[in-house]
């Protein structure tokens, strides 16, 4: 398969997010298996426009902060953080534990906004940027749930996740498993997920409709995480009940968002 200079700089990009420390040109190179001389143009080229940068001492390549830069510029011309966080904030403070906004982005969804209830003694924190599995979260789930079946397990046959990213425990295994859950999503209306993202947490989730019809198509999961010590089956509900009211307080002001950005 041929790769176009923009797609293998892109590699490098996605590359270099899982090495904080950097890594040397023979080692990027090798683990993308690119020649040593275009490596180095690559390099060069992302460099150039600040997107890396070279340690002087251990001529370690690494990432600059314009990445991020550019995502937190973008996220705030959506006017998504002035909609959500204030939602965020009291139903953080509500539940005292984790809660996070999720948007659908194509065929997937991204975390862009959170807020943590849990002050002091166990809690759980996510680790910014990480990849949404659709297939192992209350967030992915209940969006999936909300897509015709069909599309939705092509999603995540596509995204070719299940078996290739590191889960839980009680993570599904098969789309057939995944097929179930989905359908007990559905008949639920809400998402749930057990040591499924990773182990010891437990998450719910409600859905963000574009507007108040159940055939609006959902722009945004709202989640609430914490760990598994303190979130039994009973106090799932309860926040499920919180979650949703929180989703439906945020459908209400999308399409607000919608009228402002548009404007």
């Amino acid at each position: 398969m041929l790769y176009s200079p923009a797609q293998r700089c892109l590699d490098v990009l996605e590359l270099l997010a899982e090495a904080p420390d950097g890594l040397a040109l023979s080692a990027v190179g090798a683990r993308l298996a690119i020649p040593k001389s275009a490596t180095h143009r690559f390099l060069a080229l992302l460099e150039g426009r600040g997107f890396v940068r070279q340690d002087p001492a251990s001529r370690r390549y690494a990432l600059t902060y314009k990445l991020p830069a550019l995502a937190f510029r973008f996220i705030a011309a959506t006017g998504v953080a002035d909609v959500a966080q204030p939602v965020l904030d009291a139903l953080a403070a509500r539940t005292g534990e984790l809660a996070r906004l999720a948007v659908v982005d194509g065929e997937t969804l991204t975390w862009v906004a959170k807020a943590q209830g849990a002050a002091h003694g166990l809690r759980y924190d996510d680790q910014a940027g990480r990849e949404v599995v659709l297939h192992a979260t209350a967030t992915g789930k209940v969006w999936l749930a909300s897509l015709p079946e069909a599309h939705a397990l092509a999603i995540v046959e596509r995204a070719a996740l299940i078996g290739r990213v590191r889960c839980g425990p009680r993570a599904v295994t098969t789309l057939t498993a995944l097929r179930r859950e989905l359908r007990t999503t559905r008949k639920r209306g809400w998402g749930e997920a057990v040591e499924e993202g990773e182990p010891g947490v437990a998450a719910v989730a409600a859905a963000v409709r574009a507007r108040r019809d159940p055939g609006a198509s959902v722009v945004a999961t709202v989640s609430i995480a914490g760990p598994t010590a303190r979130m039994d089956g009973a106090r799932r509900e309860e926040l499920a009940a919180d979650a949703l009211a929180a989703a439906a307080e945020m459908t209400d002001v999308w399409p607000a968002r919608e009228r402002a950005r548009a404007a």
